[in-house]
C-alpha cells in the first residue's frame, strides 16, 4: 500500500544501538486498513529500535484517545488508549512471522513495514465494550438512557411489595416460615 511507506524502516544504513521513531496516528491511518469503527483518533505512537549485531529489537509504545461511539448509548466519546509491545526480528533463511514476538526476516532484507504492528497493537489496547464514562458515573443526559430506563423491567422484591395480597393467605405464608 503507497499509503503506509512512511511506516517503513531501512534498517541497513543504521548504525548499533538505540534509533527512536515517532508516528502521530489520526482517522486517515485507519483508512488505510479499511478499518472504519473509529469516528476519529489522536495517537502518539513511538518506536524505540535497538540494533544489535544479529537481531532488532522493536518497542512500541502508544499513547492518545480514540473517539468511538459507546456500545450502550451510540454517544460519541474520547476513550483513552495506552499500550506497549515488543517484538524481536531475527534474520533466517525464509521470512517466518509464525511466533507471536518474533518475527524472522530473510538475510537478504534490508527494511521492514511496522504499520500492520502499530495498527494491531492500537485495536488490541481499546476494550471489548465501549462504555460511555457519563453511564458509570451517571452524568450522561441522553435520550436513549432515559428511554431504556422507562422500559427496564421492575426488581421482583419491588414487584412483590406492589402487589395486594389477600390476608387470607397471608396466614398460610406465616406456616411456611415459620418451621
Amino acid at each position: 500500500m503507497k499509503g503506509l511507506k512512511p511506516y517503513t524502516i531501512q534498517y541497513v544504513g543504521l548504525k548499533e544501538g538505540e534509533h527512536t521513531f515517532d508516528y502521530t496516528i489520526t482517522k486517515s491511518f485507519f483508512d488505510l486498513f479499511e478499518y472504519d469503527d473509529f469516528n476519529d483518533a489522536n495517537i502518539e505512537a513511538t518506536l524505540l529500535l535497538t540494533k544489535k549485531s544479529t537481531f532488532m529489537e522493536f518497542d512500541f509504545k502508544i499513547s492518545g484517545t480514540i473517539n468511538v461511539n459507546c456500545d450502550v448509548t451510540n454517544e460519541p466519546y474520547d476513550q483513552p488508549v495506552e499500550d506497549v509491545y515488543t517484538l524481536v526480528v531475527k534474520f533466517g533463511q525464509e521470512f517466518n512471522n509464525d511466533i507471536e514476538d518474533i518475527l524472522i526476516l530473510p538475510y537478504g532484507e534490508y527494511e521492514v513495514n511496522v504499520a500492520q504492528y502499530i495498527y494491531e497493537l492500537i485495536i488490541l489496547a481499546l476494550p471489548n465494550k465501549r462504555v460511555h464514562p457519563g453511564i458509570e458515573d451517571g452524568t450522561l443526559q441522553s435520550d436513549i438512557l432515559d428511554r431504556l430506563e422507562e422500559l427496564s423491567i421492575p426488581d421482583q422484591k419491588v414487584k412483590e411489595e406492589k402487589e395486594d395480597t389477600d390476608p387470607r393467605w397471608d396466614s398460610l405464608k406465616k406456616l411456611l416460615t415459620d418451621k
